[in-house]
């Protein structure tokens, strides 16, 4: 199963990495642990609550000024 992964810079360092399919949420010192505990965390996940998916999520991005 494939699913989505949002990593953000945290400003103390590292990354906290999010799945919107399931709402799990973890951290990690780099990407790649992020993506480790994201990994696992949405297994256990998983386990207790299995995800039907229906197509595809649409990823984008968009702006707002500076200082809204």
């Amino acid at each position: 199963m494939e699913l989505s992964a949002v990593l953000t810079p945290t400003p103390e360092g590292g990354y906290i990495a999010f799945n919107p399919e399931t709402g799990t949420t973890t951290q990690g010192e780099t990407v790649e642990e992020a993506l480790t505990n994201l990994r696992e965390a949405t297994e256990l996940y998983l386990e207790e609550f299995p995800l039907i998916v229906e197509g595809r999520p649409l990823l984008t991005s968009f702006q707002v000024p500076e200082h809204a």
